[in-house]
């Protein structure tokens, strides 16, 4: 009786440990299926996949390679197997939504979502269609900043709803990436005449909250008020918290109401990077005369300042456009000029430092025991993570990134400034 009650428990623990197995693959497995928003299923540029690719180029590990028209920086989207993306000519007097099938490549849409007579300026650096798309099941946004933002069915490819009356001079054109936070849409403008977050009813389009910034720049112009980052959303002590940089302060929301919970005074200008957030530190960067990467406790009310850990304003090899990837207490930028670091979390001190590559401005991705990055004139570097600076390969595209890619599956699906590419490991 003994010896049966004995196998009968073994047998029951082998069977939770085998079902717990297969919950923890199937969740793996869907983290690797979509890439959902900017920066993947968390917003961190991080990925469960694994098998890709080291090296590849133009005739290396491409499972097919297609054209996309037209001049847009935003990164590839990804749910089940379509790739939704944007973009617009360069003179930006149209706007299109573009689908790509993940398994062959072939343009499934090619959806143009409305004219417009005469667009806002927008510097050569950036273009019209920046701003990154984000998709879930039966529905993808996408966001062109003042020229309009729309919903669109991914089965049938008809416009839901479009809006196009959310003001914001960008004066050098939009950047800012929207998210999905239950059933709202939240959407920034942080411009030359306006500054201010709005959430939308996701289903239809109407204005649920808007929030202004009410930021003291120190100045009245308004070339200095602009910024580009796109929000986060963390959990603190069982409060959710939309963060969100701008130019001279970055500030935390309730997403639900659009309630400012705290603010901290952390300067600069043209805030680009998406915040991270890992056991009680959150991390941003406020470029051009801010604290530069920064850490702090997203902890209490109102101004927080007090709150930041370190920052290292001083440091010439933070980014002001790339974000950061986190990585087992490490974290690893690339600036604009090609120069990779690896920088201690809990003190901000330089681990190591190298220059690789060209000028960079998409954000890097990891997957797999490996961290890629794409610079703008074709250099795609991979490193192995840690302590020490160490090259597991130097791939080159013929164009190179200006966008963020996406890893899906066993694939680097990556736009360059003419194509988008499945990258993978084939025969």
């Amino acid at each position: 009786m003994l010896t049966a009650l004995t196998d009968y428990k073994t047998c029951l623990r082998s069977f939770w440990a085998a079902l717990l197995a297969i919950v923890g693959f199937a969740s793996l497995v869907n983290a690797a299926e979509n890439w959902p928003q900017f920066r993947g299923p968390d917003g961190d540029g991080m990925s469960d996949a694994t098998g890709l690719p080291v090296t590849f180029s133009e005739t290396e590990n491409v499972r097919w390679k297609t054209a996309i028209h037209g001049k847009g920086w935003s990164s590839p989207v990804v749910w089940g197997d379509q790739i939704w993306l944007t973009t617009a000519p360069e003179d930006g007097k149209q706007m299109y939504a573009v689908c790509v099938d993940l398994n062959t490549g072939e343009l499934k849409r090619d959806i143009k979502l409305w004219d417009i007579d005469n667009p806002q300026f927008c510097h050569p650096y950036n273009s019209y269609a920046s701003s990154t798309p984000v998709i879930e099941a039966g529905r993808v946004y996408v966001h062109f900043g003042v020229h309009g933002t729309a919903a669109v069915d991914t089965a049938t490819g008809q416009v839901l709803w479009i809006r196009q009356d959310l003001p914001c001079n960008h004066f050098r054109g939009a950047g800012s990436s929207p998210i999905i936070v239950d059933n709202l849409l939240i959407l920034t403008f942080d411009g030359f005449d306006y500054n201010y977050l709005v959430a939308l009813d996701k289903s239809t389009g109407a204005t649920v909250w808007k929030h202004d910034r009410y930021i003291d720049y120190g100045n009245d112009n308004g070339d200095y008020h602009k910024a580009f980052s796109t929000p986060q959303v963390i959990n603190v002590g069982g409060q959710r918290q939309l963060i969100s940089p701008s130019a001279g302060a970055t500030i935390a929301y309730d997403p639900t109401t659009g309630e400012e919970i705290w603010r901290l005074r952390s300067g600069g200008m043209n805030a680009a990077a998406r915040p991270i957030y890992s056991n009680g530190l959150a991390f941003c960067i406020a470029p051009a005369g801010g604290f530069g990467l920064f850490a702090f406790k997203p902890e209490g009310s109102g101004d927080i300042t007090s709150q930041v850990v370190w920052k290292a304003k001083g440091n010439r090899s933070i980014p002001s456009r790339a974000s950061p990837i986190l990585l087992d207490g490490l974290l690893y930028v690339a600036n604009d000029v090609g120069i990779m670091s690896a920088i201690d979390a809990k003190n901000g001190e330089t681990v190591w430092t190298k220059r690789q590559g060209g000028n960079i401005t998409a954000s890097p991705v990891y997957a797999d025991g490996k961290i890629y990055f794409f610079d703008e004139d074709g250099a795609a570097p991979v490193i192995e993570p840690g302590p020490q600076f160490k090259i597991l390969a130097e791939n080159h595209l013929d164009a190179g990134c200006m966008a963020s890619p996406a890893i899906v599956r066993n694939s680097l699906i990556v736009r360059t400034k003419t194509h988008l590419y499945r990258i993978e490991k084939t025969p």
